[in-house]
């Protein structure tokens, strides 16, 4: 592999389209072609069912789907083909996960009154179905199942579908199925892409269908997503495709540990996308070097590589002009390697997640700190949540009016309902109000 020699761009001396273009995501996955095979593959799975999964499978999985069904036969197998660091670095990421998605569960809400006689209350409801999409391919991702069924668990989601492609062998990783049978998964389903997600929502898996869908994916996950949420009024959980990570540092970091993030994220996937922003002078010929001599020794180096062909660094001037960087870009994950970052947190507006100072490793986030990693990209931080206890529930307002706060609001509600021309909205409190007042 040639060495790799990235470009440097001073920010300041760019013109508006070179800075929208040095700042831009890969073109558009959401091509006519994805959107036409997928909605094939729908169109196929509503009409032939199982039948036609099974085909879709075969041709895009290579082994038609099957179930897996948890029992502790099958849990205890896989566990023992683990070793004991791999068993204990599951349980770590399990306590954390699950300690801090248990201190965000939502209680009822308290009672309000704005006024006497008026009792206003939220509740919250767990879905009944979440699909969990859990990558596979090349890196099968069973932190994703853990930072996805367990947080669901935790909020009481009475079924959890989850599925996964299944390897070239038609297996699943013995870590996958330790991971599902400690996040209290009874079941796992061999089966990925489009074709697994219309199975989610059609109900094929031996579940209802999916109320809402949640994980990462390829762009044709994330089409099958939004298909799904178009056909049958399914919610997802947010747009999350290829990975991103914009890295800030300064005269002050550690560029070994800079390029160690960068490149953690670039070996993702050749559509992951990684900047940096570069305050004040950085040694470029030690960045450079340190890029090639890690790369290297990497097992992804080629997808890496293919990764960085596409990376973005930017000399910036200020730590003013970085949060502006940030908070346009809205990236799915942040470091701060930066003289104090905890200043700077109350400037970010834009981001999934953000990781404080060169200790914070964006590796411990994917794994073991607690938080779940599935996050918005693709901009989307710049509207959405990361993944979280509550994105497994639905609340509902319970309104009660007594006697007080009845000849308060009857007469305003009708009053406003007359000025927007409906009548029958002001005598349904009119009749109320002289029901009351005839007693």
């Amino acid at each position: 592999m040639p060495p790799l020699a990235p470009n440097f761009l001073n920010w300041s001396e760019l013109g508006p389209k070179a800075q929208k273009e040095a700042l831009s995501r890969p073109s558009q996955r959401r091509d006519q072609s994805v959107i036409d095979t997928v909605a094939k593959i729908f169109d196929d799975l509503e009409r032939e069912g199982l039948a036609g999964l099974n085909r879709w499978a075969s041709r895009l999985d290579r082994h038609p789907y099957q179930r897996l069904d948890l029992d502790d036969s099958a849990v205890n197998k896989a566990r023992s083909n683990l070793s004991y660091e791999a068993l204990n670095s599951l349980e770590l990421a399990h306590h954390n996960i699950k300690a801090f998605h248990e201190a965000e569960l939502p209680m009822i809400g308290p009672v309000l009154s704005p006024i006497s006689g008026l009792k206003l209350q939220r509740h919250f409801r767990p879905i009944q179905t979440a699909g969990l999409y859990i990558p596979g391919g090349s890196a099968p991702l069973f932190s994703t199942l853990m930072m996805s069924a367990l947080p669901a668990l935790i909020a009481g989601v009475p079924n959890r579908v989850a599925i996964t492609p299944p390897d070239q062998s038609g297996s699943l990783p013995a870590i996958m199925i330790a991971a599902a049978g400690l996040c209290g998964l009874k079941t796992i389903h061999k089966v990925g892409g489009a074709h697994g997600i219309a199975a989610l929502a059609l109900g094929l898996l031996g579940a209802p269908p999916a109320n809402k869908l949640f994980g990462p994916g390829n762009r044709y996950v994330t089409e099958a997503k939004r298909c799904a949420s178009e056909r049958y009024g399914i919610g997802i959980d947010l747009p999350a495709g290829p990975s991103e990570l914009m890295v800030v540092c300064d005269n002050g970091a550690d560029l070994d540990l800079v390029v160690a993030d960068l490149l953690s994220q670039a070996e993702h996937d050749p559509d992951a996308q990684v900047i940096a922003l570069l305050i004040g002078n950085c040694d470029e010929k030690a960045f450079i070097k340190s890029l090639n001599d890690q790369i290297i020794s990497l097992p992804r180096r080629e997808i890496a590589s293919a990764s960085l062909g596409q990376a973005r660094f930017l000399r910036l001037e200020t730590y003013d002009q970085a949060m502006d960087l940030i908070n346009l870009y809205g990236p799915e994950h942040l470091s701060l390697q930066i003289k104090s970052p905890n200043h700077w947190i109350e400037h970010v507006h834009s981001a999934g997640t953000i990781f404080v100072g060169e200790l914070s490793a964006e590796t411990f986030g994917d794994y073991v700190n607690g938080p779940s990693h599935v996050l918005p990209t693709d901009g989307a931080a710049r509207c959405y949540d990361g993944l979280r206890i509550t994105s497994f529930f639905k609340s509902f307002v319970t309104q009660e009016v007594n006697e007080p706060a009845l000849m308060r609001l009857a007469p305003s509600a009708a009053s406003l309902a007359r000025l927007e021309g409906l009548e029958a909205h002001a005598r349904a409190a009119d009749y109320r109000l002289n029901r009351k007042s005839n007693l």
